[in-house]
């Protein structure tokens, strides 16, 4: 007998969750390339004071190992953005995904549904990032990332409600 009772459910939050890490690290590192601590281009900012006029030891501390290890960029190639957005997109699918398929081991679903599911997710995010990172606009990472997605939200939630009114009755 195995010892986890959600077997697939942590496999796949745990995956998910060292996506989400990666997006945020991505994220962090244009921030620091850009110099754009807040909002997501130079022109968010523009109203903003300079840190950098009259800045505090903290500030002061990092932007000297930034500019140490990190190059920065003189251009807003709108990178930034598509990054935030990414992260942004995962954080806002994913942990309504994972829901589906953690109940739906809880009630004992199927194990290809859970792996269905989950793989689904897990692909269809990593595609959509990638292909939102890689190409402003629409591109086939996107569009798979958001088929596999739909197709997760879809299934997963038809599935719990099947088996919400099968455990009612």
């Amino acid at each position: 007998m195995n010892s986890i009772p959600i077997p697939i459910s942590t496999l796949f939050i745990g995956v998910n969750g060292l996506i989400a890490f990666a997006l945020s690290y991505i994220v962090v590192m244009e921030r620091t390339k850009t110099r754009v601590w807040h909002g997501e281009s130079k022109e968010d900012i523009a109203t903003q004071s300079n840190y950098l006029e009259n800045p505090n030891a903290w500030a002061a501390f990092v932007e000297s190992l930034t500019q140490k290890s990190v190059p920065t960029k003189t251009n807003d190639d709108g990178l930034l953005q598509r990054k935030v957005r990414a992260y942004g997109n995962f954080a806002e699918y994913v942990p309504h995904a994972l829901l589906f398929v953690l109940v739906l081991e809880l009630m004992h679903a199927p194990r290809l549904l859970l792996w269905l599911l989950g793989g689904a997710l897990t692909v269809g995010r990593i595609a959509h990032a990638w292909g939102l990172i890689k190409t402003y606009g629409p591109s086939p990472g996107r569009a798979i990332g958001f088929f596999l997605t739909w197709f997760v939200y879809i299934i997963g939630a038809s599935a719990c409600i099947y088996y919400g009114i099968v455990g009612i009755f």
